[in-house]
């Protein structure tokens, strides 16, 4: 049985917290659906580089997250996150910066 999630809303205001607790700046570039959205996270590494993730469900129904088209650069971030918008409006985009290129999400990233 997949676990429960929390609205779309309110994983993005955690999420930034924690981040902000770290000492790196977050913030939404795109509002999806506040219950329901997927939220893409890009990850800007200040310095040109640049990778978006998106959650995806492993083999066990546990919250995994991947990288998003082979994105290195902030034009290539930017055109995936592009290409996601098209499949799917009610996408969320929050944007991570951090120079060391920390996500701090805590569960598995491949």
């Amino acid at each position: 049985m997949p676990e429960p999630r929390l609205k779309a809303a309110l994983w993005v205001k955690a999420h930034i917290r924690i981040c902000e607790v770290q000492g790196a700046q977050a913030f939404v570039v795109r509002r999806g659906d506040e219950t329901a959205g997927i939220v893409l996270i890009k990850v800007n590494c200040l310095d040109g580089r640049a990778f978006v993730l998106e959650p995806a469900t492993g083999p066990d129904g546990a919250r995994r997250w991947t990288r998003l088209g082979k994105s290195e650069t902030e034009a290539d971030a930017e055109a995936a996150i592009a290409r996601a918008l098209k499949r799917d409006p009610d996408l969320w985009v929050l944007e991570i910066e951090d120079r060391d290129g920390r996500h701090f999400l805590t569960e598995p990233v491949n």
